[in-house]
C-alpha cells in the first residue's frame, strides 16, 4: 500500500497569513484536495493540530489503520499536518486519527474543512470535488441592486427539512426536487429572498442545523454539494436571493466534531467561563486565537465564493458580544476594562464583516441580536460592527404582544406599537416573524390571535399588512403566509392541506399581494432605513386603536397613506390631515373579498378639503375596515388613477360609483352581526387569482348616518365572511 508523499500546497506566506489570523481562503489549503502528484493521482490532506504528536489519515482504503498513512508535520512549528496520498480518491471516506502530547489522548476527528460529509447518523469526511457549471450570470450582474438598503427586501424562511416531505415516500425532498417546487412557490409568492435555516453538516435534527459539525459540507441529508448548487443556482435564475444562517457563536460538543480536537482546546476559548454555553450545551470559539479567526472568516467567505450566497444571517450575535450572556454572578469575568463586553469576539465581528464586504460588496450580512448594543448595522469605519441589517427583534416581541390582546383593550396599550418608531432608524432593521416565535409552546401566529376564527384571520391579516408598511425590511418564516394553525414541527411537513380553506387562501393571497405592494410602491422601501421615509399623520388615537401614517419615497409624488384600524368597529367618514390637496386612490386593502375579507369596506376616489386636522391645512375622510389596513395614493392629475399591477393583482382601481352613502341600520340588519353596509359597486379586480363568491343580503339602513352606537362586539360567529361581529359605524374626525 502506497505511503504518504510529503508535498504542501501551503508558501511561507500562506503561514504567516494563517498564523495571524489574516488568511481567509483557508478552504483553498486545508482539507483533503484531489490532485496529481509525479504523474500520480491521489489526495493532498492538511489538518491543523498543534497539540498532536502523531496525526493518521485512516478510512476505508487502508481498513482504518492508523499506521498505515501517517502525515508530516510542518517544520515551521504552525502545527499543521500534511501529505499526499497516492490512488486515494473522490467518494472515499475518512477521518483524521490524533494522538496527542497531552496524556497520549486519542481522537478521531472528521475533517473540518471537508467539502462533503457522510450522511447522518454516520460521521466520517467524504473526499469530494465538482466542476459545477453556474448559470446565474445575470443575477450576478445585478445583484448589487437587488441586495442594495434601497431595495425591496422581503425574506421567506425555510427550513429545507420540513418545509414539504416527499408525500409517497415521506423523506426529506431533495435539493434538486426542492429546485423545482421551492423556487416555484417561493416565485409565485413574490418574495425577493429566501433564507435557509443551516445548511451546513450537522449531526442532530432536534437542533434544526444549529449544532454544526461540517463547517465547509452542505448537509448530506438533501443530495451533493453540486446538487445543493443547482439550488441556489435555480433560485437565481428566479431573481431569488439566497441567504444563509451562518452559525460562528458555538459547536457541539459531539466526539467527531471541533471540540478538544487534538487533545487541547484547539478551537474552544480553554475557560469554561468564556467557552461553555449552558444553555446549548455547546462550546464557544476562542475569538482571541488568530487561526480560529482565519477558519470562521474562511468560512464565511466560503459560501459566498463557492456557493454564491447573496449574503448570511449570524446566529445568536448577542451570544457572542457579552460574557455574562446568559450567566449568573460569578460565572463570568470581566474584559480588561470592568465591562461585560467580549472585546475579542467584538473584534471578531468587525474584522468578518470587513472581509465579506471588501471582497464581495454586494451582499447583506444580517444579525441576529436581540439586545440594545449600539451600532450593529453601522459601519465598522465609524464605530459599527459592520453588518448590513439588523433583526428588529424589540418590533417583532411588542407587535406580537399587542396583536395579542383583544381588541378591547388594545387602547391601553396604543405605545406598543408607536414605541418601535422611538428607534426604528437607529439601525438597518429588518423586521422577523421568525421560526423562534412559533415554537416551545409560544403557538403559531395565527394562534396567538384573539377572538372567533373571522377575527383571528382579520387580526393577522391586519397584522401582516401593519408589517409590510413599517419601516425596513420583512422576514416570514414558512407557513406564516398561510396561517398555519400548529406549531412548526421540525419532524413533520407544513399543513398544506389548510389550502383547502378559503381563509387560509386568503392569508396566501394577501401575502403574495403585500409583497407586491412592497416591491412596486418606492416610497415603501427606497428610504426605509432613514427617518425621511416615514411620517406620523395619527399615533395617539387610542381610544379608536387608530394608526396613520406616511411612507416617503425619494420622489413626494410616490408617497403613500396608511391607516390601521386595529378594532372590529369600523371607521366610517374618519377624519385624517393630508400632506396637500388632491385626489386619494385606494390602493391596498386588507378586507378585501380577495383576503377572504368582506369587502364592504371599500373607499371610492376621495377629494381632500381645506380643513385643518392633525396639524395640517388640508384634510380627508376615509373608511377603515375592521381590523383592517387601507393604504392611499394621491392622483396624478396628468395621468389616470394609479393602478398596481401584477398577476396577482393588489388592488385595481375602483368603477366609477354615483352618489355613494354610508347608511346605519337603526334596528338589527338582515345579515346577522353586520350593523353597518356600505354601498359601492363591486371593485374590479379580476386579475386576482382567488374571488370570494359569497352573495349577501343588504341590510336595512335610515337616511342618516348615527353615532349611537360605538360598542366593541367580541362575540361573533364564523359561517361566512358575512356573520361577523361588525358593530355599527365610528364617525370619527380627528
Amino acid at each position: 500500500m502506497a505511503k504518504v508523499t510529503p508535498y504542501s500546497r501551503f508558501t511561507d506566506f500562506d503561514i504567516n497569513l494563517f498564523l495571524a489570523g489574516k488568511h481567509f481562503r483557508l478552504y483553498e489549503k486545508f482539507g483533503s484536495h484531489i490532485m496529481e502528484v509525479d504523474g500520480i493521482k491521489g489526495t493532498y490532506f492538511a489538518v491543523w493540530a498543534p497539540s498532536a504528536k502523531k496525526v493518521s489519515v485512516v478510512g476505508d482504503f487502508n481498513n482504518w489503520n492508523e499506521n498505515v498513512h501517517v502525515l508530516n508535520v510542518r517544520w515551521d512549528k504552525s502545527g499543521v499536518w500534511e501529505g499526499f496520498i497516492p490512488k486515494v480518491g473522490k467518494g472515499d471516506i475518512y477521518k483524521y486519527k490524533i494522538t496527542s502530547h497531552h496524556n497520549n489522548i486519542k481522537t478521531e476527528k472528521a475533517d473540518p474543512y471537508a467539502r462533503r460529509a457522510e450522511h447522518p447518523p454516520q460521521t466520517a469526511s467524504v473526499i469530494w470535488e465538482d466542476d459545477y457549471k453556474w448559470k446565474d450570470d445575470d443575477w450576478m450582474s445585478k445583484r448589487k441592486k437587488n441586495n442594495a438598503l434601497n431595495a425591496p427586501f422581503s425574506v421567506y424562511e425555510v427550513h429545507l427539512s420540513s418545509w414539504k416531505r416527499h408525500e409517497t415516500e415521506d423523506r426529506f425532498m431533495s435539493y434538486v426536487e426542492l429546485a423545482d417546487e421551492l423556487v416555484a412557490y417561493v416565485k409565485k409568492m413574490k418574495f425577493t429572498h429566501v433564507e435557509l435555516m443551516p445548511i451546513m453538516e450537522f449531526p442532530y435534527d432536534p437542533s434544526w442545523g444549529y449544532q454544526i459539525t461540517g463547517y465547509f459540507a452542505p448537509t448530506s441529508r438533501f443530495g451533493y454539494p453540486e446538487e445543493f448548487k443547482f439550488l441556489v443556482d435555480t433560485l437565481h435564475k428566479n431573481d431569488i436571493g439566497v441567504l444563509l444562517d451562518w452559525v460562528p457563536s458555538h459547536f457541539p460538543e459531539d466526539a467527531h466534531g471541533l471540540g478538544y480536537f487534538d487533545g487541547s482546546c484547539l478551537y474552544e476559548h480553554p475557560d469554561r467561563r468564556k467557552g461553555y454555553h449552558h444553555d446549548w450545551k455547546s462550546l464557544i470559539f476562542n475569538y482571541g486565537r488568530n487561526e480560529v479567526k482565519s477558519f470562521l472568516i474562511s468560512n464565511a467567505l466560503f459560501w459566498l465564493d463557492q456557493f454564491h450566497a447573496d449574503g448570511l444571517r449570524v446566529d445568536a450575535v448577542a451570544s457572542m458580544l457579552y460574557l455574562d450572556y446568559s450567566r449568573n454572578d460569578g460565572e463570568w469575568e470581566p474584559n480588561m476594562y470592568g465591562g461585560r463586553e467580549n472585546l475579542e469576539a467584538v473584534a471578531f465581528i468587525k474584522e468578518m464583516n470587513e472581509a465579506v464586504y471588501s471582497n464581495y460588496p454586494d451582499v447583506q450580512n444580517i444579525a441576529e441580536e436581540s439586545t440594545a448594543f449600539p451600532m450593529v448595522s453601522r459601519p465598522t469605519f465609524s464605530g459599527g460592527l459592520g453588518f448590513g441589517m439588523k433583526w428588529m427583534m424589540g418590533w417583532m416581541h411588542d407587535t406580537l404582544e399587542y396583536f395579542g390582546k383583544p381588541p378591547i383593550y388594545r387602547q391601553y396599550h396604543q405605545n406598543d406599537l408607536t414605541f418601535s418608531m422611538t428607534y426604528a432608524f437607529s439601525e438597518n432593521f429588518l423586521l422577523p416573524l421568525s421560526h423562534d416565535e412559533v415554537v416551545y409552546g409560544k403557538r403559531s401566529i395565527l394562534g396567538r390571535m384573539p377572538g372567533d376564527e373571522w377575527q383571528r384571520f382579520a387580526n393577522l391579516r391586519l397584522l401582516y399588512s401593519y408589517m409590510f408598511t413599517h419601516p425596513g425590511g420583512k422576514l416570514l418564516f414558512m407557513g406564516c403566509e398561510f396561517g398555519q394553525i400548529n406549531e412548526w414541527n421540525f419532524r413533520a411537513s407544513l399543513d398544506w392541506h389548510l389550502m383547502e380553506s378559503k381563509f387560509h387562501q386568503g392569508v396566501q393571497n394577501l401575502i403574495t399581494d403585500l409583497n407586491v405592494l412592497y416591491q412596486s410602491e418606492p416610497a415603501m422601501y427606497e428610504q426605509q432605513f432613514s427617518g425621511e421615509g416615514f411620517e406620523w399623520i395619527a399615533y395617539d388615537d387610542h381610544k379608536n386603536s387608530v394608526l396613520v401614517y406616511i411612507r416617503k419615497g425619494v420622489d413626494p409624488n410616490n408617497d403613500v397613506l396608511v391607516a390601521c384600524n386595529m378594532t372590529p368597529t369600523p371607521m366610517v367618514k374618519y377624519g385624517i390631515g393630508v400632506p396637500k390637496k388632491g385626489k386619494l386612490q385606494e390602493i391596498f386593502n386588507s378586507d378585501d373579498k380577495v383576503y377572504n375579507g368582506t369587502g364592504d369596506f371599500k373607499n371610492k376616489v376621495i377629494i381632500t378639503k381645506k380643513s385643518e386636522l392633525h396639524n395640517r391645512d388640508h384634510s380627508a375622510e376615509i373608511i377603515i375596515p375592521p381590523l383592517g389596513m387601507v393604504a392611499f395614493k394621491y392622483i396624478k392629475p396628468s395621468k389616470s388613477s394609479k393602478k398596481i399591477s401584477d398577476k396577482s393583482a393588489v388592488k385595481s382601481k375602483a368603477k366609477p360609483v354615483k352618489k355613494s352613502a354610508v347608511k346605519t341600520s337603526k334596528t338589527k340588519p338582515k345579515s346577522e352581526g353586520s350593523n353597518v353596509k356600505i354601498e359601492n359597486k363591486e371593485t374590479d379586480i379580476s386579475k386576482v387569482k382567488t374571488r370570494m363568491s359569497e352573495k349577501k343580503p343588504e341590510a336595512k339602513t335610515s337616511k342618516k348616518p348615527t353615532k349611537k352606537s360605538k360598542k366593541i362586539l367580541t362575540q361573533t360567529t364564523s359561517k361566512s365572511p358575512k356573520s361577523k361581529s361588525i358593530p355599527k359605524k365610528t364617525d370619527q374626525k380627528g
